[in-house]
């Protein structure tokens, strides 16, 4: 008698769907979009004002950022994925505390753990949704997330610089709120530790075993490396756009600007989701790559016409966002059900690829060509994509029967 008193929703939790997984988004993306202009220019002045330092440290910071989102699956094994989740926002705030804190010491550090948190809140949520979401229904899941997004991402930056003139903490105060009001929308959710899934043969025996069984699936080694290599376009975008804007005498705030209306673009997912399902996914991506890379060709010739390379960049972003509402589809829905904690763990080291990868690159070519180079190295990794895209099933994204936890 006593449990018919209980509400269903105490004894029964709801299982989660698009639009609990899209708050959270909304959410990580307030935080992060209040401290990603931040963090550069707080690290620049603890390192003494040394570019060369800075470079350093971002380099190192995504060696270790790679290094522990392959250990996240090892660490899930024995500890549930709730408290695996908790952690990655406790991250948050630590490093906020620390970046409050200072020094040449304690703000390196505190950047690091940031992204340490942002990798394993990451593998989590793609891990949890790959649980709770049907694979007919990521696209709208990606579409819906990128929706929630958008007015943060546009709005953070700005505002984010802003507050830390204001007074240095303020910032990273404010992101520490965004990061307990996300601790706590996740245990509201109640999403425990995901679907328990059993394997016939015993779990890999070290953290890096499960890497083979990525490597002997062609399909998620293209989804990865679309990843990577649009994260690739948007690290070109975000860091040697500004720099070759001041070299041009265009300016720094023509970048900004150029950023902010980029973000804003995320407004348009759903109509971008659309597009898509109209031409398929295997045509949407393969054009989507075909056009940022011609975007960012005719950016690698702006050192004639500096306006022209601003304004092809700014189209390319386009693109960039269209591959950011449905890129990662080919690689979530090829990942097996018994996989998904770990693949989730391999789809999440694209940032620190491209992080590592995208500077490296960089910095070969500008010791040949000007920093229009980098936008034509760029433009040749997209089109390497494109090639990849095609070599994609055809069917790829289309709704099947009722088993919609199958790979596609």
């Amino acid at each position: 008698m006593l449990s018919r008193n209980i509400p269903e929703f105490l004894r029964h939790a709801p299982t989660p769907g698009v639009r609990g997984f899209a708050i959270l988004a909304g959410i990580e993306a307030s935080l992060r979009g209040i401290l990603i202009s931040v963090w550069p220019l707080v690290i620049y002045r603890a390192l003494g004002e040394n570019a060369a330092h800075v470079s350093l440290l971002y380099f190192i910071t995504g060696i270790a950022s790679l290094s522990w989102g392959l250990m996240v699956p090892w660490i899930s094994r024995f500890v549930p994925r709730r408290w695996v989740y908790t952690l990655g926002a406790g991250f948050y705030i630590a490093g906020s505390l620390l970046a409050i804190r200072g020094g040449p010491v304690l703000t390196p550090v505190g950047m690091t753990m940031n992204s340490l948190a942002t990798v394993t809140v990451f593998i989590c949520t793609n891990a949890y949704i790959m649980d709770y979401i049907a694979r007919h229904e990521l696209g709208k899941n990606e579409t819906l997330k990128l929706l929630y997004s958008a007015i943060s991402w546009a709005v953070g930056p700005m505002l984010g610089v802003f507050l830390w003139k204001y007074w240095a903490p303020l910032p990273f105060l404010l992101a520490m709120g965004f990061a307990l009001l996300l601790l706590a929308t996740f245990w509201a959710l109640r999403l425990g530790n995901g679907k328990l899934i059993t394997r016939a043969r015993a779990p890999a025996p070290n953290p890096l075993a499960y890497l083979g069984r990525f490597f002997r699936q062609p399909r998620l080694i293209a989804g990865w490396l679309f990843a990577v290599l649009r994260s690739s376009g948007w690290w070109v975008y975000v860091v040697y756009l500004p720099i070759f804007c001041i070299e041009a005498g265009l300016g720094d705030r023509v970048a900004s600007v150029a950023f902010s209306s980029s973000n804003a673009l995320l407004l348009l997912a759903p109509f971008m989701l659309r597009w898509m399902q109209r031409r398929g996914l295997r045509r949407a991506v393969q054009i989507s790559f075909a056009a940022c890379a011609a975007c960012f060709l005719v950016a690698g010739l702006g050192q004639f016409w500096p306006p022209a390379a601003v304004i092809a960049l700014l189209a390319g972003s386009v693109f960039l966002v269209m591959l950011d509402t449905f890129g990662g589809l080919p690689f979530l829905m090829s990942v097996r059900p018994a996989e998904r904690t770990e693949m989730s763990a391999v789809y999440s080291s694209f940032r620190d690829v491209s992080g590592i990868l995208t500077p490296g690159v960089a910095w070969l070519v500008l010791l040949v060509a000007p920093i229009s180079g980098v936008f034509l190295a760029c433009a040749a990794g997209l089109a390497t994509m494109t090639a990849v895209a095609g070599l994609m099933h055809p069917r790829t994204g289309e709704k099947r029967g009722p088993r919609t936890d199958q790979p596609a």
